[in-house]
């Protein structure tokens, strides 16, 4: 399978906003986000973005660092941010419903290291990572299913 790879520079927080929200409607359930990259890179700030676009009406969307999964109910379905920053294994990954989410919800997944073997395939990867200039990020996005080959062509280019 080929692997894509386009890599940008988010000029602002509002960059990073903008990306999210034109990335949000193409999603359906079964789509999986992988975000990575440092603490403070921009992943909670484009999962929180993505997740409000999709809401009707827009609510709080914390970081789930502490409860590990948020759930949201949108229009567009179900919407699973994680972050598995705290987890020790692939093991707990399965204890938190997540591999049965993967088939069920859109699902946004911080630090997706933690998922090991459990890394679904056809997931999309954004790594984010600071510029060190202002709030500048760049970001590197790579995928192999064809299905996001001509979205993020788009949204990107």
């Amino acid at each position: 399978m080929t692997t894509h790879r386009i890599t940008t520079t988010l000029s602002s927080p509002d960059a990073t906003t903008d990306l999210a929200r034109a990335l949000a409607p193409a999603l359906t359930p079964g789509d999986v986000l992988l975000l990575e990259g440092g603490i403070g890179a921009g992943k909670t700030h484009f999962a929180r973005s993505l997740i409000q676009s999709l809401q009707d009406p827009p609510e709080d969307v914390p970081s789930p660092t502490f409860t590990l999964v948020q759930v949201y109910d949108t229009p567009a379905g179900e919407v699973w941010h994680t972050d598995l920053y705290r987890l020790g294994s692939a093991d707990d990954c399965v204890e938190l419903g997540l591999t049965d989410a993967f088939e069920t919800a859109i699902c946004l997944v911080e630090w997706p290291d933690k998922l090991e073997e459990l890394t679904p395939q056809d997931a999309l990867h954004l790594t984010f990572s600071d510029s060190y200039q202002d709030d500048r990020r760049d970001l590197t996005v790579t995928w192999s299913a064809p299905r996001w080959t001509k979205l993020m062509t788009g949204l990107m280019s």
